[in-house]
């Protein structure tokens, strides 16, 4: 599920990350018959088989949490045209992720792709990797596609439908995924009143529901949302390769005395459900 991030900078002036400039003390790495030196970087395993990152990098994401920030203020990312959805993540943190569980020129599938977050952060991966995105809201992938022009970047592809359909509407490429990397509605979350920070960022503290749609299915009774979200999310990962990764971003609702809102813990019970699905932590 989704990480704990924290705000912060732990970056030299040139944006790099700490880790990537910490002295050594004199130690020089250790290779090893299966090691590639990749310099400041550190060590690459070649028997990795899950990503391109090296050992002090692996080790730097796996922190419980991040101390970086990704502030919507800051995004040079075409926020001003992708803030039409109320809830885009930032493609830095999806490149990250990327890059965690892919190696170069794999590939991503994003059912609930809204204004692309996910096939942004692909294209901004170094190497480059391909996504495909579902996305149900027509306005939200006009976004995406005036984003990518705008910014120059590749087009990945995005398809307008209902993520219900996602193995039909992903037959045409033929293929399996690498990752499964997806931020789904957190149910009626955004036909409530905006918060503190949501107020200031966008102005106002009216609701901004994602969609009117019927089929949308932030819009369903709350246990016919959670039911509908397995089924969608069940269907994904068959198209996912063998011992790969699903990546599910949630946010509870503030807890009131009745109910504690913890709408992430449903949703892991409820993907759990599905068999072939091992939860692996947050």
């Amino acid at each position: 599920m989704s990480l704990l991030r924290t705000s912060g900078n732990r970056t030299d002036e040139n944006g790099v990350p700490y880790w990537r400039v910490m002295k050594s003390n004199g130690r020089r790495p250790r290779v090893g018959t299966n090691g590639i030196d990749l310099g400041i970087r550190g060590i690459y395993d070649k028997r990795n088989m899950l990503n391109d990152l090296t050992g002090r990098e692996w080790i730097y994401f796996l922190n419980s949490v991040w101390v970086t920030a990704y502030p919507p203020v800051a995004d040079t990312i075409g926020f001003d045209v992708r803030k039409v959805h109320p809830s885009p993540k930032p493609p830095q943190l999806m490149r990250d992720i990327i890059h965690f569980f892919t190696k170069k020129h794999e590939w991503i599938l994003d059912p609930f792709a809204g204004v692309g977050g996910t096939l942004v952060g692909a294209s901004l991966a170094e190497p480059q990797r391909y996504a495909v995105g579902i996305e149900i809201v027509q306005q939200y992938v006009d976004a995406y596609y005036e984003v990518t022009k705008c910014q120059g970047l590749k087009l990945q592809d995005m398809i307008c439908g209902d993520a219900r359909n996602v193995e039909v509407l992903t037959k045409r490429f033929g293929r399996e995924f690498d990752l499964v990397l997806t931020d789904p509605p957190y149910y009626d979350m955004m036909n409530r009143r905006k918060p503190g920070q949501k107020k200031k960022l966008y102005g106002t503290d009216k609701s901004s529901p994602f969609s009117a749609l019927k089929e949308d299915i932030s819009n369903l009774p709350y246990n016919e949302f959670l039911d509908t979200l397995r089924d969608i999310i069940y269907s994904a990962t068959k198209l996912l390769r063998r011992k790969r990764y699903l990546v599910v971003f949630c946010r509870d609702l503030q807890p009131t005395k009745d109910n504690p809102n913890l709408i992430h813990a449903d949703i892991i019970r409820k993907l759990t459900e599905v068999p072939e699905i091992t939860y692996r932590g947050m």
